[in-house]
């Protein structure tokens, strides 16, 4: 047992930040349940990004609904849960965020070019590395004010989940 009360943790951040196998880790530290965000876009979103078009709001708002959706759904089962999410804007994070309680932002940030390195290097996603410029473009950092965990993804995915478990026990 963590010592940690269960919530839920959106891991945000833009694509090659690591989101994925931060949560991955991440859930099985906390034995909480654990959402892939990609796979909740509609499969035109999908398409879209594929052919190296970037989303713009009107394709994100269904997504975002389906993310809210099954954070609504931990919340109701009081066991937690980790679901990875770009949260770009933070009008995104609002929509998520809305008026639930127990939800938490954590945020993977790098350097540009510790970003495009690893997307260059990533095989099988269909997030190509030419949007990375979009993405960064679009992102608007977390403000204190959405009491989100930042963490620095330089290290290991373990140093990166040992960082974010001492921030949580915080």
């Amino acid at each position: 047992m963590t010592g940690i009360t269960p919530q839920v943790l959106i891991v945000m951040g833009v694509s090659g930040s690591g989101k994925t196998t931060i949560a991955v880790d991440l859930a099985k530290r906390l034995g909480w349940p654990f959402q892939e965000g990609d796979e909740l876009h509609p499969p035109a979103n999908v398409e879209k990004m594929r052919s190296g078009i970037p989303l713009d709001d009107a394709d994100r708002w269904p997504w975002l609904d389906r993310v809210a959706a099954w954070i609504d759904a931990r919340l109701a089962d009081g066991h937690g849960g980790i679901v990875t999410c770009s949260a770009l804007k933070r009008s995104y994070r609002d929509r998520l965020l809305g008026v639930r309680l127990g939800v938490r932002f954590v945020f993977l940030h790098a350097s540009p070019e510790v970003l495009a390195a690893r997307l260059v290097a990533r095989k099988g996603h269909y997030m190509p590395a030419s949007l990375l410029g979009s993405q960064i473009a679009t992102l608007e950092l977390p403000t204190p004010d959405e009491h989100p965990l930042t963490i620095e993804v330089g290290g290991t995915p373990d140093e990166v989940v040992d960082a974010i478990m001492e921030k949580l026990a915080a």
